[in-house]
């Protein structure tokens, strides 16, 4: 990130403020939930994260789909999510047509249900601006979380996976941000052309 601070980054207009005087949000409905670049989500993951909060947006942009999305209130920043083609997309049935949440941040200030609010608004504007994608996918780090926000916004289970290492002698990589256990959670938007066909 830049020399910015966290309150630089979270505010889009620090010039001009729409005269909400400083309130900040009761409800996760106050919220306006909409796309936003990838270099910002990136550096609001940066802020937030606290257990992934390194993500350059050139990894991002890299992969055939991706989208991010930003929650304001009076133009400050309370969470941002971060999504793309699945990291493991070749070990997916449906890897080309699937999207992953790689990220989500949430600001410590952020109003109850943020979170599952905002999963549920993204899910309808992925299925409209991204009409071919047919599964979210999501990543549950057992370690210091329980899953709750995707049981709530009608996820479901689909696998727990022992964590492993990404680095082997042919490749080497950054140090990894964590090894634990992983759950993956599924919402299908659609039925894929390979179920059709079964």
């Amino acid at each position: 990130m830049s020399n910015l601070s966290a309150g630089d980054v979270r505010d889009s207009i620090p010039l001009f403020r729409s005269g909400c005087g400083g309130s900040s949000p009761t409800s996760a409905h106050q919220l306006t939930i909409n796309k936003c670049k990838v270099q910002r989500a990136c550096e609001l993951n940066e802020i937030w994260h606290s257990r992934f909060p390194k993500i350059h947006w050139s990894n991002v942009v890299r992969n055939r789909d991706y989208i991010c999305f930003i929650a304001e209130y009076d133009d400050i920043a309370y969470a941002s999510a971060i999504w793309s083609s699945p990291v493991a997309a070749n070990r997916l049935k449906e890897g080309k047509t699937a999207l992953e949440l790689r990220r989500m941040a949430i600001a410590d200030d952020a109003p109850k249900n943020t979170a599952s609010r905002m999963i549920g608004v993204m899910r309808k504007i992925i299925k409209k601006t991204l009409p071919h994608i047919t599964l979210l996918i999501s990543y549950q780090d057992t370690e210091v979380h329980q899953g709750t926000i995707y049981k709530a916004s009608g996820w479901y289970f689909a696998s727990k996976n022992k964590g492993t290492s990404w680095t082997n002698n042919n490749r080497k990589r950054n140090k990894e941000q964590s090894l634990s256990d992983k759950v993956r959670w599924e919402f299908r938007l659609k039925d894929s052309p390979q179920t059709n066909q079964e």
